[in-house]
Order: structure tokens, then C-alpha cells, then sequence
């Protein structure tokens, strides 16, 4: 038989029951054969060789959340995290730099700032920025994304007064005299002055998708989720991922949580999973899916808008807030559960976390589904209690797991405490109650990296070195799973892509390194050498 494609010399992980193979084959984009034992190349035809070098193989990673329409836009907007800014007056002027450059009455955005990495540990505010920005209307975004900090030209652009009253689910800062201060706490309040930003133009931002398509690429991952379509545009963002995925140079594989504000407008009001699905499909040329209709339910704990039962270790009494009142919640996910739709719901806080499983099996015993796929994302402080009621009602998860890396230290010592931060993502915990899990980037939260997240699982070390809940760890094994064949099966695509096995796509990432085989600290300093999808070479 003759093949498009046949790679061998190496190690081919095939993360399924056969567990190591010799070579594999491809045709028209799919696994045509596996060779397990013996393997003669010159015995097989092909159009194509690619000889591995020893190195290894393995099925191409899968990120089951992340944002890669914002990580594409934040692209033109300045950096303003640590490293490099350490503290208020490095960032402004980084600020006053862009100020120079940037016309006067144009928006300057920036992204990435955290005021628990500067040395005077706060936020920056309207006052300062109007000192080194006076002329233009500033927007600055927390690394979390659920803040940001605005000076009084963004205010004034956007009709924000003192007056203004909070909305539900999100609040402003003020100064003791009840003057707006220029934070703003969460999506609703971010909103209010997003939808005043100049659209980027379709070409240009098509160009930023294909940047950051690539970025994926080269880091393993075939099959990719945008975990909240919709969250700062509404419906115009789905469009922007459309002329996306079918530019022709755009060869991720795409799937989309869709916000459920979305879903219940226009073209989707009326339609059901599948036809939403179909539609996705259709829009896409067959390079997307629709994955699930997306909610929030808390905020981020490193920005104490996370819901938390217990409150925060260094100001008990504020436990943060719940978005939703819990009826409310109850009604929005028995609808989506009725219309078909897989439910996927962010929840950091553990109250959230409560708060989401409480819904979800309100919706099952009213509405009984079998493999309905729902899931609680990041999950970031989840008991006991609550994994038990995610394992009784089959409710899947995905967690941030590099918040042990890039927050584990600030959780110990700031927000969660010892004790508490011991069980943040407590994947060991998750494995243990047989849940359906997989692990995640939430780029550009965190750079996106499958080997890091990996890493990050394996080994759960802290900024300062620290082993923040040793108990946590998974194994290497376990880890790849999470990003590969797990990944498969929380997407219900397992027949189709995750393992190394005939008939499924030949998307395959090469190694530089055996994983199983090296000091586990090193599993983040392996290099993505090759990405295939569908068969085809995607580095250059």
C-alpha cells in the first residue's frame, strides 16, 4: 500500500492501550496504520518520509480553554506586567511613552498589569495616569482580565460619571469621598467602556489571528478552544473568528464556547445544540465546532473578586461576590440544558463553585441527560464536598493549573492562606473521584504552553520554588493525557483525534525529549521540534 505520509525512527507515543509504537502512516489527512512491533521502511511506499531522529512523538496537544481572538488583539496593545514594570512609576511611564507616540483623542490600551507584583502592591489610578496621559483616553487591563484601570478622559469618553451606579456583577473603585478612582471590578463594568474602542479592520486583525494561530502551532497544539466568544463584543466577535478560521492561512483546528448572552440573540435565539453546531460549522468551511454555552459566576481571586466561602486570608471578611443570584443561575442553565447545550461556567471561588454545581444538578434531575459534558472551569478551590457532587452527577472540569506557578506564592501568603492554598487545583483530588478532567493555559492569562501546563502539574512549584501541594501531583503520564486523549473526550471527539490511532486525524507535535524519560523539572524545557495537523507540516 502506498501512503501520503510515514513517520518512524523515533519514539511514538500513542497515549492509548498500545502505548508505544514503531511508526505510523498517513492518509488524506488521516492515521492510515500504526506499526507496533517490526518496522521496515524500506518496505513501505510513500510520498513523504519524515524520519524522527530519535526523537518523539506524540498525538498534537489540545487546549480545552484560552482566549486566541484577545491574546490576537492584545498583540497591539502595550505591555504593562512584571517583568519588566517593578512598580507605579515605571508603568507610567511606560504609559507617558506610548502617550508621546499615540495622537492626541486616540485610546492607548495596555494589558498585563498586576498591582500584587509592584512593590508599592496597589493599584494605579485615574489621578496618576491623567499626570502622564492627559490627552487620551487610557484603558489598562489586569493580567486576570476581570480588571482594569481607566484615567478621567477614558470616563469622560465613555460618559462614566460619579454618580453611576454599580451593575450586577461588578462594582467601580472609589476614593473615600465616593469620587470614581479609575479601577473598574469585572466584565460588566469592563464592558461599559470596551464597546468604545475603535474595531480593529478585518485584514489587520485576520493578520493577528494568523500570528497567534501560529504561536499555537509551534507549541504542539492541533485542536484549540476560545473559552468566551463574545465576552468583550458580543456577536461581532464571532464574526472576527469566522473571517479568521477561513483565511486561508489559518490551519488550527477551532472549537468555541460561546457567551450565552450570544446564544440567546441573533442568528442562535431560536436554534438548538445542533443546529448551532451546523451553523458553526457552515460559517467555519468545517474548521470549527461549537463546544458549549459559556457562563461566569465569580471573578478572580487574585483580584478578590473571586467567591469564596471563608473570605480571604488576609481580610476575612470579604468573600468576594457571586455574578448571579442563584434562582437566576438555576433558570439560565435549565434553559441551555434544555436546548441541548454542553454548559461550561467559570468558577474560581469555591462559593462560586457551590453555587455552579447547586444549577447544573437542578437542571440534571429536572431534565436527566446522559454524557451531557457539562463543566465547571478552572476550578481553583473546590472541596470535598463539592468533587463529590461533580463525581454523583458526572460534571466534568478543567483547571488552571499554572496559577500554581504564577499565583501559588501571593495565594499562600495573600488571598488563600496555607492551608487553603495547598489544595489549589487539586488535580490528584480530581483523578481520584474518577471526574472527566483536562488542564489549561487561559492564554493570555498565562503564556499558552501545553509542556509548561504539564510541567506545572507534574511538579506544582512556585515563582519562589516552593511545592505548593505535594499531595496535588500527578504523574507525567497522567499530565500528557490531560492535553491529549482527555482533552478528546471532554470535546466528545475522542473517535476522532487525542490518541495515535488508525483512523483518527494525523495531527502529531514532535519532542525533542521522551517525556517519561527525563527529570520530571525539565518537562517545560522540551522543545516542540514539529506540528502536523491533518497530516501536514506546519513549521518551517
Amino acid at each position: 500500500m502506498k501512503y501520503d505520509l510515514i513517520i518512524h525512527n523515533g519514539t511514538i507515543l500513542t497515549i492509548d492501550e498500545q502505548k508505544i509504537a514503531k511508526a505510523v502512516a498517513v492518509n488524506d489527512g488521516k492515521i492510515a496504520q500504526v506499526w507496533t512491533s517490526s518496522f521496515d521502511i524500506n518496505k513501505e511506499n510513500a510520498d513523504q518520509h519524515y524520519d524522527l531522529n530519535g526523537q518523539t512523538l506524540i498525538p498534537g496537544f489540545i487546549d480545552t480553554h484560552n482566549h486566541i481572538l484577545m491574546y490576537a488583539k492584545m498583540k497591539k496593545q502595550i505591555y504593562c506586567g512584571n517583568p519588566p514594570h517593578q512598580n507605579v512609576e515605571e508603568l507610567l511611564t511606560t504609559i507617558r511613552t506610548q502617550a508621546d507616540e499615540t495622537e492626541p483623542g486616540e485610546w492607548i490600551i495596555g494589558w498585563g498589569y498586576d498591582d500584587t507584583m509592584l512593590e508599592e502592591q496597589r493599584h494605579i489610578i485615574r489621578d496618576e495616569i491623567d499626570t502622564v496621559a492627559p490627552d487620551h483616553p487610557v484603558f489598562i487591563r489586569h493580567i486576570s482580565g476581570h480588571l482594569a484601570v481607566v484615567n478621567s478622559k477614558a470616563l469622560d469618553q465613555c460618559g462614566i460619571e460619579d454618580s453611576v451606579q454599580d451593575p450586577s456583577g461588578g462594582h467601580f473603585g472609589r476614593t473615600a469621598d465616593g469620587k470614581l478612582d479609575g479601577v473598574l471590578y469585572e466584565l460588566p463594568i469592563l464592558e461599559m467602556v470596551m464597546k468604545h474602542f475603535k474595531p480593529i479592520e478585518k485584514n489587520e486583525l485576520n493578520d493577528l489571528m494568523v500570528e497567534a494561530a501560529e504561536d499555537y502551532i509551534r507549541e504542539g497544539i492541533t485542536t484549540n478552544t476560545d473559552a468566551a466568544v463574545g465576552l468583550d463584543g458580543g456577536y461581532q466577535e464571532f464574526k472576527e473568528h469566522m473571517n479568521a478560521v477561513t483565511d486561508g492561512r489559518f490551519t488550527l483546528k477551532m472549537r468555541y464556547m460561546v457567551m450565552d448572552a450570544v446564544l440567546n440573540d441573533a442568528p442562535f435565539k431560536d436554534m438548538t445544540a445542533e443546529e448551532v453546531n451546523a451553523y458553526i460549522i457552515d460559517q467555519s468551511k468545517g474548521q470549527g465546532r461549537f463546544d458549549s454555552a459559556k457562563f461566569f459566576q465569580d471573578g478572580s481571586i487574585q483580584g478578590y473578586t473571586g467567591a469564596l466561602r471563608g473570605g480571604y486570608h488576609l481580610d476575612p471578611e470579604h468573600n468576594g461576590a457571586l455574578i448571579h443570584e442563584q434562582v437566576d443561575l438555576d433558570q439560565m442553565f435549565l434553559k441551555a440544558h434544555k436546548r441541548g447545550f454542553r454548559i461550561a461556567c467559570h468558577g474560581n471561588g469555591d462559593l462560586a463553585i457551590e453555587s455552579i454545581i447547586s444549577s447544573l444538578t437542578k437542571a440534571l434531575d429536572e431534565v436527566p441527560r446522559n454524557h451531557h459534558l457539562h463543566r465547571v472551569e478552572h476550578l481553583q478551590t473546590a472541596r470535598e464536598e463539592d468533587l463529590n457532587r461533580m463525581q454523583a452527577y458526572d460534571i466534568a472540569t478543567s483547571l488552571f493549573i499554572n496559577h500554581v506557578y504564577y499565583w501559588g506564592d501571593r495565594h499562600r501568603n495573600i488571598f488563600l492562606g496555607p492551608e487553603r492554598a495547598q489544595k489549589l487545583d487539586p488535580l490528584q483530588s480530581v483523578k481520584d473521584k474518577g471526574l472527566l478532567y483536562t488542564l489549561h493555559s487561559d492564554n493570555p492569562i498565562t503564556p499558552i504552553s501545553p509542556l509548561f501546563s504539564i510541567w506545572a502539574a507534574v511538579n506544582r512549584r512556585t515563582k519562589d520554588g516552593h511545592v505548593l501541594g505535594e499531595e496535588e501531583r500527578i504523574s507525567v503520564e497522567e499530565a500528557l493525557k490531560t492535553m491529549t486523549i482527555y482533552g478528546a473526550k471532554l470535546n466528545n471527539t475522542e473517535d476522532e483525534n487525542g490518541s495515535i490511532k488508525i483512523g483518527k486525524a494525523a495531527d502529531f507535535a514532535v519532542l525533542s525529549d521522551h517525556p517519561f524519560e527525563i527529570d520530571p523539572i525539565e518537562l517545560k524545557n522540551i522543545q516542540v521540534v514539529e506540528t502536523f495537523i491533518s497530516g501536514k507540516k506546519q513549521l518551517n
